[in-house]
């Protein structure tokens, strides 16, 4: 059985076309490859946060966080976001399981090494491999909101990205990034173009000189971060194009495939 971390984004999870989740259950249902979905919430977040009044600062692409906003990302998250994507995968004929990372303590968090400045905002240092496993033997899809908890009780905001690539580490899946862009853009010869394949040394080129920017900070780094330890592959795909996480578990070449050094021909 092979596993494929999938981790959506907030900020396309409002607009993923019907195709994207048929395409989750038909993996599912073929079993060649058993998909695990991991969900931000971003803008739903922000939002609410805006409703509330309560100010929101990001930095390097992490949101700075305390209290208060740490139970509003959670409610987020945890509740509307992780129901909604239940939801879209049941309409399609599928079954899915949602959980929390603080379940069952599925993902045993830490604070990150800038918790002085960022507040509540944790990196996983242990997933419950068994409990994703449990779900998946029931037959249901798992789908996982990136809330993590330490052996006290303490909670942390932990980035989707930096959670899924923790999952895929701990299964040794394969991690797919979903995005509403074919994949890393750079600007060449006056256009936009998409790099088919990224090495470690060409994505730090480009966090230097500010290609990479936001949000998908958190993202590329996960993915350096997912391959040193051992993940086999990640892939940043575009969920708007039909047909494309299919096309991706089929190996063809579609998005941004992300690589060590070593493994380019």
């Amino acid at each position: 059985m092979k596993y494929l971390v999938i981790k959506c984004g907030g900020s396309v999870l409002d607009n993923l076309p019907r195709s994207f989740y048929e395409d989750v259950v038909q993996m599912h249902e073929c079993g060649e490859w058993t998909p695990i979905i991991v969900h931000g919430g971003g803008p739903l977040i922000n939002s609410l946060l805006k409703n509330l009044q309560v100010e929101t600062t990001f930095i390097n692409g992490l949101r700075v966080t305390n209290h208060e906003i740490l139970d509003i990302v959670e409610m987020v998250l945890s509740g509307s976001v992780n129901k909604q994507v239940v939801r879209n995968i049941v309409e399609v004929g599928g079954n899915a399981f949602g959980v929390s990372g603080v379940d069952g303590g599925l993902l045993k968090a830490e604070p990150i090494s800038d918790a002085k400045t960022l507040g509540f905002v944790g990196e996983v240092v242990e997933v419950n491999q068994s409990l994703i496993e449990g779900i998946i033997k029931q037959g249901c899809i798992p789908v996982i909101s990136p809330v993590g908890i330490d052996d006290g009780g303490q909670r942390y905001n932990i980035n989707g990205d930096i959670a899924a690539s923790a999952i895929a580490k701990a299964l040794s899946a394969n991690l797919c990034f979903i995005s509403d862009i074919p994949g890393i853009l750079i600007e060449k010869d006056g256009k936009k173009t998409k790099l088919a394949k990224a090495t470690k040394a060409i994505i730090e080129e480009l966090l230097e000189n500010k290609t990479i920017y936001g949000g998908m900070i958190p993202k590329v780094k996960a993915a350096i971060d997912g391959l040193v330890h051992q993940i086999p592959e990640v892939g940043i795909i575009n969920g708007f194009e039909k047909n494309s996480l299919i096309d991706y578990t089929n190996g063809k070449e579609i998005g941004t495939k992300i690589v060590l050094e070593e493994e380019i021909a």
